[in-house]
Parts: structure tokens; C-alpha cells; sequence
């Protein structure tokens, strides 16, 4: 084993310029699906946290409301 790690599909050695070129191409293209994949969770997780902010500025000015405390002024 040489201990190089390479995925399924992908020549373990390139023997000439088209096993190399297809190799890295497979590579670039695995590289920017799991580069979507992240950014996708990301902004996911961005959107779930702006929703709780907002349900949580929500619940605070409910909570005000109930408490007959007014706004402070801006």
C-alpha cells in the first residue's frame, strides 16, 4: 500500500495524461459537491438561528407586553 487514500472509482496510480486529467477532474468534482454540502448546512443552520432570534425577540417583547413595560424609546 502506498498510503495514499483515494475514493471509489478513481485510478489508485495514473499511468499516462488522461488516467491523470480524469483523476483530478473526479477529484475537483468531489471537492466542490462536499463544498456544497457545507455551504448548504451552513446557511441552513444561518437561517434556522435567524428564526429563533426572531422567535426569541418576539417572546421577550410578549413578555414585556404582559409585564406592562413599555419599549424603551430610540
Amino acid at each position: 500500500m502506498s498510503g495514499t487514500k483515494t475514493e471509489p472509482g478513481a485510478p489508485a496510480d495514473p499511468k499516462n495524461v488522461q488516467d491523470l486529467t480524469q483523476f483530478v477532474q473526479t477529484l475537483l468534482s468531489q471537492m466542490q459537491d462536499n463544498f456544497q454540502t457545507m455551504s448548504d448546512r451552513i446557511l441552513n443552520r444561518i437561517d434556522d438561528m435567524g428564526t429563533r432570534i426572531d422567535d426569541l425577540e418576539k417572546n421577550v417583547a410578549d413578555l414585556m407586553t404582559q409585564a406592562d413595560i413599555d419599549e424603551p424609546e430610540k
